[in-house]
């Protein structure tokens, strides 16, 4: 199958962005309030510069070994507007310092671990500063395991009051909402629950922001509430390899 063109992408652009509005006037919402993160995993620069020309300014990676040098390409090749980074896989605690200075927000804080550790390298300059003062607000996410699955990172609904106090206690990190990656089960409809789950759950502890739904599923997720979507395959195409 041959590599999509930067027409193919803009026009999957739109395509994810009509579902989104339709979604969205469904369940009664503004269009405005649904952030679409497009997924680079393993798509080159010239696909992603397609992308943010199309107006993807969001971008998401997974893993910091394909964040860090794809980050710093994009970067270099001076993309216009410039790309916002998302990190939206686990996160290693050794891999902190690096992926901190890049990325615009982190979808994926899992632990009390990993709170502390990006508050230590943000306090040794691994955050950029505002004007010499306190170091930049990280946005995050708080992961949570709505469906339980054993082989899913995230937090239980019942261990989140604890993470969410911590989190709540840094200086660095800024609580936007919930994070789930539901279960794929074949049928959008199937995992509705989920996401309705972690709406009823960001509710319960005052929290609006809500990153759900990928490229199976996204319509359902904007339905139910997400304020941020994660969509790969629907923009890119089948990864190659």
């Amino acid at each position: 199958m041959a590599a999509p063109t930067a027409f193919d992408i803009a026009a999957n652009v739109a395509a994810v962005r009509a579902r989104i509005a339709e979604a969205c006037a469904r369940a009664g919402r503004d269009p405005a309030g649904v952030t679409l993160v497009a997924v680079t995993k393993g798509h080159p620069l010239d696909l992603v510069r397609a992308a943010v020309e199309a107006g993807c300014v969001d971008l998401g990676e997974n893993r910091a070994q394909e964040l860090l040098p794809k980050a710093d390409a994009a970067a270099a090749a001076g993309l216009t507007p410039r790309p916002r980074w998302h990190f939206i896989g686990h996160l290693q605690r050794n891999k902190v310092h690096e992926v901190l200075p890049r990325i615009e927000a982190l979808h994926s804080l899992d632990s009390a671990g990993l709170l502390r550790e990006i508050e230590r390298r943000a306090r040794e300059g691994g955050r950029p500063h505002r004007d010499g003062g306190a170091a930049t607000s990280l946005p995050c996410y708080l992961e949570v395991n709505v469906g339980g699955e054993a082989q899913k990172q995230g937090v239980s609904p019942e261990a989140l009051p604890d993470l969410l106090r911590a989190a709540r206690a840094c200086e660095v990190v800024e609580v936007r909402g919930l994070m789930t990656v539901a279960p794929h089960l074949g049928d959008p409809e199937a995992v509705r629950p989920v996401f309705r789950a972690l709406r009823l759950l960001a509710r319960a502890h005052g929290l609006n922001g809500l990153s759900m739904g990928m490229t199976e599923d996204y319509p359902v997720a904007v339905e139910e509430g997400a304020t941020v979507v994660r969509v790969g395959r629907a923009i890119f195409g089948a990864r190659p390899g």
